[in-house]
């Protein structure tokens, strides 16, 4: 997308599995269509029908990192063309839970994918479009698992060991120091009260 036809804003909510940011999104919603605009709440891997079925694939089938890689963008594809880009176009606010970063700590960080053919992947798939703001819930990895432990029946990424997810964490806050301009950073190992204080903050800023 050229940003000149971008009327409204792009929003992204990043951190490992178990910091909570899912639990935030009805929040974020409420802040923003309390502004008035409309908000487009969606999900990756997923947001269309395609991409769900290719959810379905990424999170459960064992396969190579590249495989994973090209079919996150492959769904990333369609969720940009069919729903992200539309409505940016007629003034909406997207929020995603999940984007590109994600590739970069999953795939990139936490198994090893090279940080250029994720590059090229983006570049040929994203064009120009870059979140405008991303929200990175940040919590210990020993809080991740501990969370996840009491959560639903976990897919594959969620039963990783804490190797992977330390990676992944690193990865993330690395994303987040190269990207400082866009990543808004928030402790979520507090009490969903306070990091609920902490989003209301950011959210004011955007």
């Amino acid at each position: 997308m050229n940003n000149r036809e971008q009327k409204g804003k792009f929003i992204t909510l990043e951190g490992m599995d178990g910091a909570g940011k899912s639990t935030h999104i009805p929040l974020i919603i409420e802040l923003l269509e309390s502004r008035g605009v409309e908000v487009v709440s969606t999900r990756e891997p997923g947001g269309t029908v395609l991409g769900e079925k290719l959810r379905a694939l990424l999170l459960h089938e064992s396969m190579h990192a590249e495989t994973e890689t090209l079919l996150m963008f492959a769904a990333r594809r369609e969720h940009i063309a069919n729903v992200i880009e539309p409505s940016l176009a007629r003034g909406a606010y997207v929020l995603s839970d999940r984007f590109t970063d994600a590739t970069y700590a999953y795939q990139c960080g936490a198994k090893g994918v090279l940080p250029s053919k994720i590059k090229q992947l983006e570049t040929w798939v994203q064009d120009d479009l870059r979140p405008d703001a991303t929200l990175l819930f940040d919590v210990p990895v020993e809080i991740s698992i501990q969370r996840l432990r009491s959560a639903r029946e976990p897919d594959k990424f969620e039963r990783e060991n804490a190797q992977f997810f330390e990676k992944l964490r690193q990865a993330y806050l690395k994303r987040a120091a190269e990207n400082s301009h866009i990543f808004h950073i928030i402790d979520a190992n507090q009490s969903i009260d306070k990091v609920e204080v902490l989003v209301k903050n950011i959210m004011a800023t955007i």
